[in-house]
């Protein structure tokens, strides 16, 4: 008969021993075995049971266990596990009567087909083509909800639209008052930013003065109008994705369609109008904040007289510039109100769901804005304003 003692501290930690006599295989367990205590090795057990000769029996003697749960049926499962690699006969008598009936039960039903977690490394090719039809279908959705905006907009004009009129002006507060602080504060910065930068290349040739200008035409033509996007994206556009994405989870989108109104009517319509109708007065406000804080740094840094910096800023930017930075808020302001009801109306049916489709719409809003901008701008260029 051979002894072997496993030691492990502390005191109620699980204890394992194994005993070998005449062909019998014995499991002596004692402690506590459970999940927050660190169970003991089973590769001594291996060992013996691949010790030559075999053991012909492997017998659990369990009575000094005091404590235990799905751990300990964890590890007997395993030690079963090699026995029977070994073809060697298990003798459960000695293990406790809960146990002892799960792990009977748990060897008589089958696993069922396809319940383990497989990694399957797809080939390069079925990669590329699973990435080209996500694309190709992602292409077709947008489509399909650029068609169903376009026939809103149609219905809008002709007078059939269906939607709250009272939800429109709450929208309009929604996209316009309640954004005024961010937008003030951003748009100052950055014309502090700007006017700072532009101050210390200008005053080594003594021309302060066009500190306006550069501040000026920066932000009324372009900077203001991309700052004011990217604040509503970031605010109202994941806002629109994340309300329309609880909408798709609560089947609220599919009520609607039920009682036969169409959501993007509904819902989508009236976000739209109030962005694009906001976001040209946001952009003049952006516009006025930003000369704001270059007129600080150059009154205040530079010591520019106010009224001749004043004079300089008006006299120096062209009318021209004012209203492309209008056409740019326009702009954003559908491309941002369309993704995030796009984002919204293809929401999952979970919160995981509605989490990524926020995500998703202040991305692919900032990406719509630069994208826009860099054709407008070549656009203007060409036609020479």
């Amino acid at each position: 008969m051979t002894h072997t003692t496993l030691p492990f501290a502390p005191a109620d930690a699980p204890r394992l021993e194994i005993l070998k006599d005449a062909g019998m295989l014995t499991l002596r367990m004692t402690g506590v075995w459970r999940k927050d205590i660190p169970l003991p090795d089973p590769r001594p057990v291996r060992d013996a049971l691949a010790a030559t000769p075999p053991p012909a029996t492997l017998r659990f003697d369990a009575a000094g266990v005091t404590a235990w749960d799905s751990l300990f049926l964890t590890f007997c499962r395993a030690v079963l596990a090699l026995a029977g690699e070994r073809r060697v006969e298990a003798d459960l008598s000695g293990l406790p009567a809960g146990a002892a009936s799960l792990l009977d039960l748990a060897s008589k039903v089958p696993e069922r087909q396809g319940a383990a977690r497989k990694t399957r490394h797809a080939p390069f090719l079925e990669r590329m083509g699973d990435l080209g039809l996500a694309v190709s279908q992602a292409v077709v959705n947008l489509f399909d909800f650029v068609g169903d905006v376009t026939l809103a907009c149609l219905a809008l004009l002709r007078g059939k639209a269906v939607f709250q009129r009272s939800g429109l002006v709450a929208l309009m507060y929604q996209a316009s008052v309640e954004a005024l602080p961010i937008v003030s504060l951003i748009s100052l910065l950055v014309g502090l930013i700007l006017a700072f930068v532009g101050a210390i290349q200008l005053s080594q040739f003594g021309a302060q003065i066009y500190v306006s200008t550069i501040v000026g035409i920066a932000m009324v033509r372009v900077m203001g109008a991309i700052m004011t996007g990217i604040i509503m994206a970031g605010r109202t556009g994941a806002a629109y994705a994340a309300e329309l994405g609880t909408m798709q989870v609560n089947e609220e989108i599919d009520a609607l369609r039920t009682f036969g109104f169409s959501p993007t009517q509904f819902l989508v319509l009236p976000r739209m109008i109030a962005l694009v109708l906001m976001m040209p007065l946001l952009c003049i406000y952006a516009d006025l904040m930003g000369i704001l804080g270059g007129f600080i740094v150059g009154v205040f840094m530079l010591h520019i007289n106010p009224v001749q910096y004043l004079t300089h800023t008006w006299q120096s930017v062209p009318l021209a510039n004012f209203w492309i930075g209008l056409v740019h808020s326009t702009v954003f302001g559908i491309l941002v109100a369309m993704a995030g009801c796009y984002r919204g109306m293809r929401c999952g049916r979970s919160a995981l769901g509605v989490g990524q489709a926020t995500t998703s719409a202040v991305v692919t809003s900032i990406l719509a804005i630069i994208i826009a901008t860099a054709i407008i701008t070549v656009a203007c260029n060409i036609i020479g304003v």
